[in-house]
């Protein structure tokens, strides 16, 4: 239960962000910023899956470092953003 002074307590710099939102929007903005450099219609480059494969480790150890943090609702919904995000990679290489 949240003691009334914890209840507005702001992070620095973050406006009360939850941090599984953040890693959300970190997770699309690098592998939509990563296909945009990286890949073109006939090939994608070797720097592409180096990217993917930093941006996992990343998400790793932000994990690892925060779950206290992580509700079952944030993991959830950590795991739909995944799926969402392989689809639409998927659906881009078919459709290009």
């Amino acid at each position: 239960m949240l003691i009334p002074e914890e209840v507005f307590k702001r992070r620095k710099q973050h406006n009360n962000t939850p941090e599984s939102v953040m890693l959300i929007i970190t997770n699309f903005v690098v592998i939509a910023l990563a296909q945009t450099l990286f890949w073109n219609h006939h090939h994608i480059n070797w720097f592409f899956w180096v990217v993917v494969g930093l941006l996992a480790v990343y998400n790793f150890f932000s994990l690892r470092k925060n779950l206290e943090v992580y509700s079952k609702v944030d993991i959830i919904a950590y795991i739909v953003s995944m799926v969402v995000l392989a689809i639409l990679a998927v659906l881009l290489f078919i459709f290009q």
